[in-house]
Order: C-alpha cells, then structure tokens, then sequence
C-alpha cells in the first residue's frame, strides 16, 4: 500500500493562516468571522479536515495545506509545517480523514496568545459561535478536550471562542490602521477588553506585513519619568530593539537641540528610514503618565506634533499610534498640543442583552433572555465581570440566583474586582467623598457632581450618566454603575460611619 507523508502546522505557520484569513474577513466579509462551513467551502475541502487541521493532533496531506494557504494568497513554506507520520494514500481523500499523530510527536510545546497546557492548540478565532455543549464538561476552546474552564483574568486569548465583537468597533479599528499616519484612542475603564481588542488589531496589522511594537507604560521605572531625555533615550533604545536595527543612538542625538527634538529626528531619519513597512507602536496603559504632571505636558504634545506632521512627511505616515487608556488626561494641556482629540475614537461599551446571551451559550448554559436580564440587572454587561460569572456558574455549578444572593449580601465571587476599586479610590478624598453622595442618595436617585469629579468616577468604571442628553443636559447626573456597586459601596460607608 502506498503511504504518504503526514504534516501539522506548526506555531508559526498557523499565526500566518490565521491573520490571512483575518485580513480577507475584513476585506471581504465586512469584518464578520467566517464559520467552519465557510472556511470549508472557500478552501473546498471538509469542515471534518479544518477541525483536525486546527487541532494540531492530526496530520493531514500536505497538498491539502497548500491549499488551505493558496486560498488566502499565502505561500507554503517550510516553516510553516512538520512532518509527522505516515497516511496511507489509499484512506485519504485529497484533504480528507488523515490519521492521528503518533505518541512521540516532536512538538512538546506551542503557543499562541498564552501558554498551552493542554499539548495542542485551541482553534483559531474564526471556529464557530456558539457550542451546545456543557462548557464546564469541555475544553472552552477545544471541544475535542476534557478540563475545566480558563480562569478568565486578563485579556482574551486569540485563539479563545470567548471573545465577543462589539460592532462596529472592530471594523472601524482594522480600516483605520491601514491609514497613513493615523492614531487610534481606545479607552474604557479596566475589565471592559482593551487589551483583548489592542491583540486583534496587532494580529490584524501583522497580516498585512506591518512591524509592531507595544510598550506598557507600567513597565517603566518611575526616574524615567521624572527625566524626559532619560525616557525618550529609552523609547528610541525600546523602538529600535523592537524593530531588530542596530540603535546607534549616539550617532543621532544631540543634546544641544533638546530631547525632543533629538528623537524626532531619530525616529525620522533613522529608525522609519531602515524599514519598508509601516509601524504600528502601541502605549498601553498610558495613563501612567498622567501622575506625573511634568513629564505629560512634554510628551504628550510631542506625540501630536508626530501626527501633525505626517500630513506632509512621507517618512512619518509610517508611523500608526495607538493609545491605550482608562481615562484622559487631567494634567493642563492646550487644546491644540493634547493627543487626545485627534486620530479615531474608540470608547469600548458594555455588553448588550444580546451579547451576554451570545457568550453564555458559547459557555455551553441553555439561557434566555430571563437570565440575561438578571445578570444585567446586578452587574451591568461589564465584560469582564460577566466572564467572571459564567466561569463560576460552569465550573462550581452555582445557580444564577446563589450567585446574585452572595454578590448582594457580601459581593459574593466580585470581592477582589470590588475591593481593589474600593483601595484605590481611597487614595483620592475628593472622589470619595463624590462616591459617597452618590450610593447614600436616598432611594438611589441620580446626583448632582461637579463636572470633574463625575467624570474621573465614571472613567473609572464606578459611575454612569443619567438618561441621555435630553434627559440629563448638564450631563453632570451620575448613578451607581450597576446594583452589585450601588450595595457594596453603600455597605462599606455604612459601616464606617456610626451617625448612618
């Protein structure tokens, strides 16, 4: 009998398929995901070989991987595979039923977005919606696997079923990256997915050849930011690592010019020079800034002066921004020097009733609306606080009425999410004090705040406005952001006040 020779795709290869089929999503299918059945009929061969293919636990031909990339205008290299075993050419269809890999396959470990335990991948982004499945009996994004669930602290992975598109958000972010020059302002308080939808867009932006680079700004020692020069040597030292060139920093800075200057013209003349592509540099978190007032009202302009500048600078156009961040700045900057009211907006939202649906059923739970509205009632669609109780109404079996008795009585499974608000709001008098009028107004009625104050609450993901415009002119009438934060709050300053 005649065999052929096996193959799986490895790391790499399947980070390239994945971003491909991304970029053709957003070019073709207006940024919706393609179902297993789509991706079946565009590459022509069975959704049964796209799920081995995205396992990583079976080989399939290699002619069928030609083809799988050949459908998204890539090349097949040599990387983007290994050889795993025998198919025996009489049992496989072209693209068909390959058999599993042996038990000393090569590949111990492989990553993608987070580490794997499990000893394969999870399927790309692209599997479909919702499974029927109980979540908490099944891998969440592998249903071929036993375990439990995720813990769902941080980001959503890339390859993750759990990540739910809040259009036209997505779709606006992926067109404005290929923009020349442009800067992207993604904001919502922490928990709401900006870190999940930073990954997306970077992934997206790969697809298209583009070199990325992220900086946390809470990675920075806080003496760089107390020297700007001290910092902008670093951001160009971080630039050029990033990009893999040679800094050769000396050779283009001049302190008698200043340190701004001094890195716009590396960055220009040098760094932008040395490559082709265009560069998506990513500030996460760049509200670490805002605490140092000095530092800010130098920076800042300058990341506007870039933008500016790039309407007639060929080199610059490379250069996309985008800002990370929970709240805008409060330090004194002129209008006309603030990077926060150019390039596009993106203000992250709740969920809506029919997103928290989506998500419940992808965790496996037979809900309605009836449930939906119960979770909402107590937590709002905070993404990340929804996420947090599919996980434990999947893992522990917990009822949706125990879980709302515990959150209401003592903040149930939200303690630490509650409790970190409550620490850091310590830090700020004047917000707690705000904080205070709001969940002890009588029958939780709507409050009056000065400007300020309900903003930096509501940025923080305490607050929302009241009504709409017509409803709440001033703009100024605030309300608990959900009943979990309304009880908790009330709770805490009624116990540490013996006159209430």
């Amino acid at each position: 009998m005649k065999r052929r020779r096996g193959v799986v795709l490895t790391h790499a290869g399947l980070k390239r398929l994945q971003a491909a089929i991304a970029a053709v999503e957003i070019a073709e299918n207006d940024g919706e995901r393609f179902t297993l059945e789509e991706l079946g009929d565009r590459i022509r061969v069975s959704t049964k070989t796209l799920s081995r293919l995205w396992s990583l636990n079976s080989g399939i031909d290699r002619r069928t991987l030609h083809l799988c990339f050949s459908s998204f205008n890539l090349d097949l290299q040599s990387r983007d595979y290994v050889v795993v075993g025998d198919l025996a050419e009489s049992e496989v269809a072209p693209g068909e039923s390959p058999c599993p890999l042996p038990a000393q396959s090569p590949r111990t470990e492989i990553e993608l977005g987070s580490s794997e335990s499990s000893g394969s991948l999870s399927p790309p982004t692209h599997w479909p919606k919702a499974s029927p499945r109980p979540a908490a009996a099944v891998h969440p994004s592998n249903p071929s696997l036993s375990g439990a669930l995720p813990y769902p602290d941080g980001p959503v992975p890339l390859d993750s079923p759990f990540y739910i598109d809040r259009p036209p958000i997505e779709a606006l972010a992926y067109q404005e990256i290929s923009q020349p020059g442009c800067v992207i302002r993604i904001r919502a308080p922490r928990g709401m997915g900006k870190t999940s939808l930073t990954l997306r867009l970077l992934t997206v932006a790969e697809a298209q050849g583009y070199r990325t680079v992220t900086l946390d700004c809470n990675q920075l020692d806080s003496a760089l930011l107390n020297d700007l020069s001290k910092f902008l040597r670093s951001f160009c030292l971080r630039l050029a690592q990033a990009l893999h060139i040679p800094p050769n920093l000396e050779d283009y800075w001049d302190e008698e010019i200043g340190s701004k200057l001094s890195c716009s013209f590396y960055l220009k003349t040098y760094l932008l020079k040395q490559i082709d592509a265009p560069v998506v540099l990513v500030l996460n978190e760049i509200d670490r800034f805002f605490e140092h007032t000095a530092f800010a009202q130098d920076f800042f302009p300058l990341l506007r002066s870039w933008y500016e500048e790039s309407r007639r600078d060929l080199t610059l156009q490379k250069l996309r921004l985008v800002v990370v961040y929970s709240t805008e700045a409060y330090v004194a900057l002129d209008i006309n020097q603030s990077p926060f009211n150019i390039g596009l907006p993106l203000r992250l939202p709740e969920f809506s009733a029919e997103q928290v649906l989506n998500l419940a059923q992808r965790h496996g739970l037979p809900w309605g609306m009836d449930e939906v509205e119960q979770l909402i009632d107590l937590i709002g669609g905070h993404p990340g606080l929804v996420r947090m109780a599919l996980y434990h109404i999947c893992t522990y079996g917990l009822s949706l009425s125990q879980l709302v008795q515990g959150a209401i009585a003592t903040g149930g499974i939200f303690r630490p999410h509650l409790w970190r608000h409550w620490v850091t709001i310590q830090q700020h008098p004047n917000l707690l004090a705000a904080l205070r009028t709001v969940v002890l107004a009588e029958c939780g009625q709507s409050v009056l705040l000065d400007p300020l104050q309900a903003y930096r609450l509501e940025s923080r993901g305490l607050l929302r406005y009241e009504g709409d415009l017509q409803n709440n002119p001033c703009g100024n009438r605030v309300l608990s952001r959900c009943r979990l934060y309304h009880q908790y709050f009330r709770q805490q300053f009624m116990s540490e006040s013996p006159l209430l």
